[in-house]
């Protein structure tokens, strides 16, 4: 119980949470990192797996891909970029970014395969090139799968982004890093309980922003489904 109350008594500290490495400060650069490393991964997967699941082809490329990225250990990633002079914020938002391309890949690759063949079909017998088709039905639709796939990532980077105090990087790791360091257990769990914290509010967020861009009809169905 003594960490525990140290912890408590930590996170009612306000000098812990102003300051170049205060709790608001290093959130902030925790967050950058994250965004960027996800912005990083969807620039890479979306295209790919979109294109694949709109053709209909390279499944086994898109699973070898995602186990091959989800194989790969975040941490002895930034331990090869360290050892190549790659150190800090830019080596975490590689790493992470490799580790969220899989849930990315998958899920815009699986979305837009799954759309129903006689919706596409329709909509090239309305005259819809395969681009409009892509672009005005079968985005639509995938969408639930697409967005589930890039909060999936979000949340694993946030989690994940904390290794970024092993290679020089700040984040709410660097606390953990910190309290480690100096046997102060207390800001080790205070630390623990502000990335556990920060994974909740970004999975809520992206959550209530998946639901208002999935198209309503869609939504209404999967109300009736889950009844």
């Amino acid at each position: 119980m003594d960490v525990v109350s140290d912890a408590l008594l930590w996170l009612n500290d306000p000098l812990n949470w102003t300051g170049r490495r205060g709790v608001l400060a290093l959130a902030g650069e925790h967050l950058l990192i994250s965004v960027a490393a996800v912005a990083l991964a969807a620039v890479v997967a979306l295209p790919i797996g979109i294109w694949l699941g709109h053709r209909r082809r390279g499944g086994a490329v898109t699973v070898v891909v995602a186990n091959t990225s989800r194989a790969l250990p975040t941490f002895a990633l930034l331990t090869i970029f360290a050892s190549a002079g790659l150190f800090g914020g830019s080596a975490t938002t590689l790493a992470v970014a490799i580790f969220a391309v899989p849930p990315i890949l998958t899920n815009a690759y699986t979305g837009v395969l799954e759309v129903d063949a006689d919706v596409r079909d329709a909509a090239r017998g309305m005259g819809m090139s395969a681009w409009t088709s892509l672009r005005r039905v079968e985005l639509p639709l995938a969408l639930p799968l697409i967005g589930a796939g890039l909060r999936t990532a979000a949340v694993q980077v946030v989690a994940t982004v904390p290794l970024a105090a092993f290679v020089g990087g700040t984040s709410l790791g660097s606390l953990i890093a910190s309290g480690l360091a100096l046997q102060r257990y207390g800001e080790v769990l205070a630390g623990g309980v502000l990335v556990a914290g920060l994974c909740l509010a970004v999975e809520g967020v992206l959550a209530g922003a998946q639901h208002a861009l999935t198209p309503r009809p869609m939504r209404r169905r999967a109300v009736r489904e889950s009844a």
